[in-house]
């Protein structure tokens, strides 16, 4: 065991966020410690106890300074880990009647849990304590007196004391969080990293048009004002060390609070955030005012797409914009991201020419929708996400920096100048759009369908399926096949949604995308939010709810619209049955039947799922249908018809092409088992009865063996409405009826 304190000089580990490991030991060296080792995981460090305090003070990008007691090589076993521990004077630090912690961070062959470790060096603490004379520590694993640190990594193991506590990211200033915060000293690392302090003394000015609960405005200020980044705290892990120096943490604190109180004062470095959400604004306020600097910051309601020069900025100021907008990790958040970043990059070069843009993304093809290039990328991370920090200067040309300008009298997305440029390809897919609208205008006209397919795949460059529901919008992504380059995909899915919403006239926020792969079982069943977003559509006389973000499939199958009125106009007067119901909207078009003559007299519908069966009765609500004589039944289909004693006189049935559900007795695949379903479900059809079979299996071959049994008709050309032309494989129908006695 190596004994680490010598003197007035300590061993001291710094930790901090991966990726800024440089800029922490820059930082440690200005603040008077000498720089040993830089590691992924900090920087190792020589200082007196003054330089360990000083750090823990005034670093803007440590998480946790760490006065390191001993370290020793060669440890693989528990025993050895205890044995260690247990041979470090921890009564020299520890004060009888406070409690302790231990974090333990690593792993060897045999010790393989954190718990497992940070229980063991406990162990060895309290043997050593015991042999000492001193008493046994009560354990607090929250908010204890004494956060013991303890590091193993490929049998070396490193001891000590945490001076800090909690993580010193962590100021003490930020109660109200906005959505997805940056942590405090991530901020200042992104500051640091552009030249903030520099700036901040030369006058510049800092605009976040995207601030949410100000961690950038208010970490900029700090900087600017001098202030030590750990002066709002109440507590560090040094108040429970035996070993503290009050009287020289008072000196540190007091000389910080001097500097802080002159750089107030002489700040000159105006700071401005915006943001559109009243909440966000609050919460930037008052953590600005807990930092101690609200009047350093000026905090307003404003979304990008009316970013103006501050009234207070004159037009030589120079100065910087930076932000962190939302990066959409999900992949249903883009269609709003797309248009959102492209804002900041027309609104920056307009009202900020020859200023500096700072975008911080976990998404840099959404930084480049910004329209402007990075001279410089710095790769960082933002808790599992990697990101990039781009530096984009703005050009010179000054077009409308007056304050007094703003985008009312400017066009619209998609209008005039002021529209994000479009590239090539993503020109080439609106002028695809707009010729298809061209081509269905007329028989949309005449039809009157709100929902309808405008685009499959049209393009192969831009493998996208794009459905309009009235003035919303529902895009599948087809994942690209492994020979598509990922990247290459990313960019045309971005160049399609800003396309989208330019072409159709709609909002982002109502452009809904998915990305729909090869399915197995009941996948494109499956839950993927939970938003409970629905709304009413009309097809026909049929009322019908829909829901385009929390599954892949939005509860009506636009392929199916001329089945369905093909099912209306053979059901006045009939029993009707629907197997594999889904939200049973074939159902609601055969009880409303036609005008003329009404619908089927009464209808049972099956399927497995409670989610879609409940959907199925909101849409009967809806169409006021008697629940008497329309009733819905959750059973496994093959199970019901086998079971089953009613007799029908149209049935419709649209099995899934594969399924493996649990809830099911066995596997269904539709090409294999479409005879056996046939048969089955022809045993309930009543004599001059109608059975209507579909599936969406695009090689599907109809067993030989029920044409010579039945009388069978292949109508799947005549089930396409010119929205779905392109696409005659999308699915099969049948009509098949018994044939009649000789």
């Amino acid at each position: 065991m190596t004994d680490l304190q010598l003197a007035d000089n300590h061993h001291i580990f710094v930790t901090c966020p991966w990726g800024i490991e440089g800029l922490l030991a820059d930082e440690l060296s200005a603040l008077g410690a000498q720089v040993d080792k830089t590691t992924v995981a900090g920087v190792h460090a020589s200082g007196s106890l003054e330089v360990a305090y000083r750090l823990c003070l005034w670093s803007r990008l440590a998480n946790r300074v760490v006065l390191c007691l001993a370290r020793e090589e060669g440890i693989e076993h528990p025993e050895q880990l205890q044995a260690s521990a247990a041979a470090v004077a921890w009564e020299q630090h520890w004060r009888p009647g406070t409690t302790l912690a231990v974090d333990f961070h690593g792993q060897s062959a045999h010790i393989r849990h954190t718990r497992f470790g940070a229980q063991t060096v406990k162990d060895g603490v309290v043997d050593a304590l015991r042999a000492a004379g001193g008493g046994r520590p009560d354990i607090d694993p929250k908010a204890p007196d004494l956060r013991l640190y303890a590091h193993l990594h490929r049998g070396r193991l490193t001891l000590g004391i945490d001076l800090s506590g909690d993580s010193l990211h962590k100021r003490g200033y930020r109660r109200e969080l906005g959505h997805a915060p940056l942590k405090e000293n991530l901020a200042a690392a992104l500051l640091l990293r552009v030249d903030w302090p520099a700036r901040a003394k030369a006058g510049e000015a800092l605009v976040d048009p995207l601030c949410g609960s100000g961690t950038l405005l208010v970490e900029a200020a700090l900087i600017a004002a001098d202030v030590a980044p750990g002066l709002a705290r109440e507590r560090f892990g040094l108040h429970g060390w035996a070993g503290h120096d009050a009287t020289l943490w008072a000196e540190l604190k007091r000389e910080a609070e001097a500097r802080a109180s002159i750089g107030r004062k002489r700040c000159k470095a105006p700071l401005f955030g915006f943001d559109q959400s009243p909440q966000a604004v609050a919460a930037a306020k008052a953590n600005a005012m807990r930092a101690g600097i609200p009047a350093l910051i000026d905090i307003s309601g404003g979304a990008v797409a009316q970013l103006v020069r501050p009234a207070a900025l004159n037009a030589e100021t120079p100065g910087l914009i930076i932000t962190n907008p939302p990066y959409g990790e999900r992949i249903g958040e883009l269609p709003e991201l797309v248009p959102l970043y492209a804002a900041i990059g027309e609104r920056s070069r307009r009202a900020f020419p020859g200023w500096t843009l700072a975008l911080f993304t976990g998404n840099p093809d959404l930084g480049h929708r910004t329209g402007l290039r990075a001279v410089k990328q710095y790769a960082f991370k933002n808790g599992p996400l990697d990101c990039k920090l781009l530096l984009m200067p703005l050009p010179q040309a000054d077009v409308d920096a007056s304050p007094a300008d703003s985008l009312a009298s400017k066009p619209a997305h998609g209008e005039g100048d002021s529209a994000p440029r479009r590239s090539e390809g993503a020109q080439m897919f609106a002028n695809r759009l707009e010729k298809n609208r061209k081509r269905l205008k007329k028989w949309l006209k005449q039809r009157g369908e709100p929902c309808y397919r405008l685009y499959d795949a049209d393009m192969p460059e831009y493998a996208l399926a794009i459905d309009v529901y009235g003035e919303r919008v529902h895009v599948q992504e087809y994942a690209p096949p492994r020979s598509v380059n990922a990247a290459q995909a990313q960019r045309r899915l971005h160049d399609a949604l800003q396309v989208i919403p330019e072409v159709l006239g709609v909002r982002p926020e109502h452009v809904y995308v998915k990305q729909r792969e090869r399915q197995s079982g009941r996948a494109q069943y499956q839950k993927q939010a939970a938003s409970g977003e629905r709304f009413e559509v009309r097809e026909g006389r049929a009322r019908l709810w829909v829901n385009l973000r929390d599954y892949l499939d939005t509860g009506l199958f636009l392929d199916h619209r001329p089945v369905r009125r093909l099912l209306a106009e053979l059901a006045p007067g009939t029993r009707f049955l629907n197997l594999f119901c889904y939200t049973a909207t074939a159902t609601v078009h055969a009880a409303l039947g036609t005008e003329q003559q009404g619908g089927a007299s009464d209808s049972v519908s099956v399927d497995l799922s409670n989610t879609y069966l409940e959907w199925a009765r909101d849409n009967f609500a809806l169409n006021r249908l008697d629940p008497s004589r329309h009733r819905v039944v959750r059973d496994d289909c093959l199970r019901w018809l086998e079971t089953a004693g009613s007799q029908f006189d149209l049935i419709f049935m649209d099995p899934p092409t594969f399924s493996n559900s649990k809830k099911m007795a066995a596997t269904l695949d539709i090409q294999r088992d479409h005879g056996r379903l046939v048969r089955l479900a022809m045993a309930r059809l009543a004599p001059g009865g109608t059975l209507v079979f579909s599936n969406n299996q695009r090689k599907f071959v109809l067993d030989t063996d029920l044409a010579a049994e039945y009388a069978v008709e292949d109508i799947s050309a005549k089930t396409f409405d010119p929205d779905f032309a392109r696409r005659p494989d999308i699915h099969h129908v049948f009509m098949i009826r018994h044939r009649e006695a000789a």
